[in-house]
């Protein structure tokens, strides 16, 4: 892995790699140690469709423009639940392997790769389809303390809420309420952006101590990639001194937490997340350049040099004691994708190296 970065070969990975299925869906992650995908996941497929339009706005490629059409068409012909009116967290669900539940998180993901899609294909039925599946997840996750992280299916029941940071509450919820802004902004639908600034509202008001949440180094390193959604939620707000204030004080602590824990565990989607994050940030002032050029080389050391199509181009999730784990992961190599774009834009000066929202 000490070669260099390539975005070619990262895009290649997406095209031909096997982790996107024929039909469109995107499994969870390539498992390189046993050869195998995991399950298809609607969150992941989501992900896939804005990380194929970053692509093609790098390349200006149609492969990449005719692969996210297909990623949509997916999620609202397959992933979609029209009798439940929601998106299941795995396809098919239930499963053998997939319990039927459908994740806050995962609806607001999906939500906004069908308008990243929109944004360039004009298709009405993608921004028609995430604007009811936006209002959907809107009713279906309230809770009378924010919003239920988890719902068990067909019934629609809240699961008990747990330690475990996609099991809970907190500001990481805010990086899909950005779903709602989005479909609202496009739409006209002010009930729509009314949420989303409610939801970084709460967000605000927990943002403080939601690290490092926990003992455990490894947790907390799960913590600071968690976290860093709400920098990427905030990105529309940052002319908002209270908004701006809680970046900055959000990127350090993630900045810190990070440089502290990763001789043991390091992910490279929390690189990617910071990297991006001081971009987009860079209209604030006190940007650490130093920090953003070491981030931008330990993400790029992620990235798998393979003679096998099914690994090379990817980027690993992350290491654990100084070994990379066998694990090629679709949101890494996105995340990783965008945030090294960025980096390059803002190096050579461009005059808006981040007009894409984050990934």
């Amino acid at each position: 892995m000490s070669e260099a970065y390539s975005p070619a070969r990262a895009g290649k990975w997406f095209l031909h790699s096997g982790i996107q299925e024929p039909s469109g869906g995107v499994a969870r992650f390539y498992r390189a140690e046993l050869q195998q995908n995991r399950a298809v996941s609607t969150e992941i497929t989501g992900y896939t469709a804005s990380a194929l339009m970053v692509l093609f706005d790098i390349t200006a490629d149609e492969e990449y423009l005719d692969r996210a059409r297909l990623t949509a068409g997916f999620l609202v012909d397959h992933a979609w639940n029209p009798a439940l009116r929601t998106f299941p967290y795995e396809y098919p669900s239930p499963s053998p392997v997939s319990p039927h539940l459908s994740y806050f998180f995962d609806c607001g993901i999906i939500i906004r790769g069908l308008i990243a899609v929109w944004q360039v294909t004009k298709e009405d039925r993608l921004l028609d389809h995430a604007a009811k599946a936006a209002h959907c997840m809107l009713r279906d996750f309230r809770a009378a303390d924010g919003y239920h992280p988890v719902l068990q299916l067909p019934e629609k029941t809240p699961l008990d809420r747990t330690s475990q940071w996609s099991r809970s509450t907190g500001c990481y919820q805010a990086k899909s309420a950005l779903a709602w802004w989005e479909a609202g902004v496009f739409t006209g639908d002010k009930t729509l952006q009314d949420a989303y600034l409610e939801c970084i509202s709460q967000a605000l008001a927990t943002c403080e101590t939601f690290l490092p949440g926990t003992d455990d180094r490894s947790k907390v390193m799960d913590r600071l990639h968690a976290n860093s959604y709400l920098l990427e939620a905030l990105s529309p707000l940052l002319y908002r001194a209270d908004v701006a204030e809680a970046y900055r004080s959000t990127l350090a602590r993630v900045s810190f937490h990070l440089r502290e824990i990763r001789s043991g565990f390091e992910r490279s989607d929390v690189n990617a997340q910071l990297l991006r994050a001081r971009v987009y940030g860079a209209r604030l002032g006190r940007v650490n350049l130093a920090e953003a050029a070491e981030e931008a080389a330990r993400l790029m050391s992620f990235q798998a040099h393979d003679p096998d199509p099914r690994i090379d181009g990817g980027f690993y999730f992350g290491r654990r004691g100084g070994q990379v784990e066998p694990h090629v992961n679709p949101v890494s190599t996105a995340f990783a994708i965008q945030a090294l774009e960025v980096w390059r834009a803002y190096q050579a000066g461009e005059q808006n190296p981040c007009h894409l929202p984050p990934v």
